[in-house]
């Protein structure tokens, strides 16, 4: 038979999917395995009525029987240790589902997808899912066939998934990865219709309840922390921006979130390559911002926990660098402990570049915080013109580092470099106009406000020439640190060079956006010849970076891929003269 569900009145809640649900005949031969006897023992109440039209079983702790046909096997030790079946005849209410998960455990009778099956066991509901638990017996009594749900995103406004919770459901629209944080780990990978999801503070128009409506959490049907087969990896490690389509599985719950767990292969569309070099900026100076996530020469702080992990590290850096080529690069969390990590890294880089190529600036007050700001130059491309300054207001945890460069030889356009690491959204001890104000820019935005200002007066009172603010500002394009800057006369070179659907440095619970900006003074402005973000590291999973802690050892390589968790941005600017 054929079920359409529609979107009911405001009265009922519906889900707005097309249902095709078909099995064999309920008279198909008995399994021999089973008994007669036991197979005629009669279902004391139908799937959907254990489920119920609301988000938990109206029998909680009450022994039933049901009738279905097996349409998920997860029974093994490291998978879910149960199964999924579902009704071939279900009711005619689309707020009842018509499947549940049965938690076998061991010792009772082995299942595979296509058997007619009636179960005995206690409904309850576990931590939000209803499923049957403990099983007491498993009866296999013929086979059957479901066929898939059909079911598109995004949901309708105030539909969950809970009217088909357990079922066995296909999505046929093209899907695309929005996050794979917890795919290492667990296994898990979130995708989206309508393309990726972008952070609501990061741009117009991005409805962050549509955001919850567009996305579908795939499982790998385990529970299993860091498994030892990781999917998605072959024949190369999924990355955001690929894509899926006619993803086939049955929907859990676990974990504070519905899941779908694949019932057949998941094959994923290569539709975001790998870039191996950054877009194409001009002009003749080109200037980069890199957050290196915790380079530390210290073992065992924020950032390598064994030597063989430092160089591991230091591999993926020096790619980096070497890949963007630029003429000065300001750094973000570096150690901050005098020059050490700072002139381990230009070592490395000129000991695979060439003696020279790259030179350090001393920061005159890095402040008393972890990690320090620092910049990387080539002395064969700029001079600095006077010393490195900063700033000794206390609003800055992290002082920003100042310095003002020319082109090297004769001629060419003065500008100045101030590297910026802002505070983080994280709530550790915010309060008062700190803590969260419920509008997406997290906590310390007011403190990042006060740190805009103060950019914005350091380049006033040191009459800086032509000004290049860039670094990890952790906030987003469209949030008030950002605005700050600009309603100071600053200009987003990003969003003036780099198109919408790339325009991001990091992804965080699956929504991107770009905290890592590169701002300049309107004078220079027309000496801006292009920007880009180059996109090695927030579309690529974890596991690929240098911790050697659960990350398979064949997935290590010394190139740039996963060398940080935010992405670099490289501009380039036309300074000797007329535009390139």
């Amino acid at each position: 038979m054929r079920l359409t569900f529609r979107a009911l009145s405001a009265t009922l809640t519906a889900v707005a999917v097309t249902a095709a649900l078909t099995a064999s005949p309920a008279a198909a031969s008995p399994a021999a395995a089973s008994p007669a006897d036991a197979c005629a023992v009669p279902p004391t109440h139908e799937i959907a009525e254990v489920q119920g039209s609301g988000d938990a079983t109206p029998l909680a702790g009450r022994t039933v029987r049901v009738e279905g046909i097996v349409t998920g096997d997860f029974q093994r030790d490291d998978q879910l240790r149960g199964f999924f079946l579902q009704d071939p005849t279900p009711d005619a209410d689309p707020r009842t589902s018509e499947g549940l998960f049965a938690y076998a455990g061991t010792g009772l009778r082995d299942v595979k997808v296509g058997d007619r099956v009636l179960v005995t066991g206690r409904a309850v509901e576990f931590n939000g899912w209803t499923e049957l638990s403990p099983v007491t017996a498993v009866d296999v009594c013929g086979t059957g066939r479901i066929t898939p749900l059909r079911y598109e995103l995004p949901r309708p406004d105030g539909v969950t998934f809970e009217p088909v919770e357990n079922m066995l459901l296909a999505f046929p629209e093209p899907l695309t990865v929005t996050e794979h944080y917890n795919l290492g780990r667990y296994g898990e990978i979130t995708v989206s219709a309508e393309g990726r999801l972008y952070q609501p503070t990061d741009r117009p128009g991005v409805d962050p309840a549509r955001n919850a409506r567009r996305a579908l959490l795939i499982d790998d049907g385990s529970t299993a922390e860091n498994p030892a087969t990781v999917p998605h990896l072959v024949p190369r490690p999924v990355r955001l921006g690929d894509t899926v389509a006619g993803v086939t599985g049955v929907l859990g719950y676990g974990f504070g979130a519905y899941r779908l767990h694949p019932t057949r292969p998941v094959g994923f569309l290569r539709t975001n390559p790998r870039p191996a070099v950054p877009d194409r900026v001009g002009g003749d100076v080109r200037v980069a911002s890199l957050n290196t996530l915790n380079w530390f020469t210290t073992i065992g702080s924020r950032g390598a926990s064994t030597e063989q992990e430092r160089d591991r590290q230091l591999a993926k850096l020096v790619a980096t660098v070497k890949g963007l080529n630029a003429d000065v690069i300001g750094l973000m969390e570096v150690e901050n402990n005098g020059q050490v990590a700072l002139n381990a890294l230009v070592d490395a880089l000129n000991a695979e570049l060439g003696p020279g190529t790259y030179a350090a600036l001393a920061h005159p007050n890095p402040g008393t915080d972890q990690i320090q700001v620092a910049a990387v130059y080539r002395p064969a491309r700029l001079t600095p013109v006077g010393p490195a300054r900063s700033s000794d207001d206390p609003v800055f945890r992290r002082p920003p580092l100042v310095q003002t460069f020319r082109p090297a030889g004769r001629g060419g356009t003065e500008f100045t470099l101030i590297v910026n690491h802002f505070k983080s959204k994280g709530c550790d001890g915010a309060a008062g106009p700190d803590a969260d104000q419920g509008d997406g820019q997290g906590c310390f935005n007011a403190e990042r406000v006060r740190q805009a200002r103060a950019v914005l007066d350091l380049i006033a009172t040191l009459r800086t020439p032509n000004p290049v603010v860039l670094g990890d500002l952790n906030a987003y394009a469209e949030e008030d640190p950002v605005e700050t800057l600009e309603a100071g006369g600053l200009v987003s070179v990003t969003k003036r060079h780099v198109p919408a659907r790339l325009r991001y440095s990091y992804v965080f619970e699956g929504l991107a956006g770009e905290l890592d900006h590169v701002l300049v003074g309107r004078g220079l402005l027309r000496r801006v010849t292009g920007a880009t973000i180059w996109h090695i590291n927030a579309d690529e999973p974890r596991i690929l970076d240098y911790n050697t802690e659960f990350n398979p050892p064949g997935l290590y390589r010394p190139d740039a891929f996963r060398s940080s968790d935010h992405d670099p941005v490289l501009v380039g600017l036309s300074l000797r003269g007329g535009r390139r």
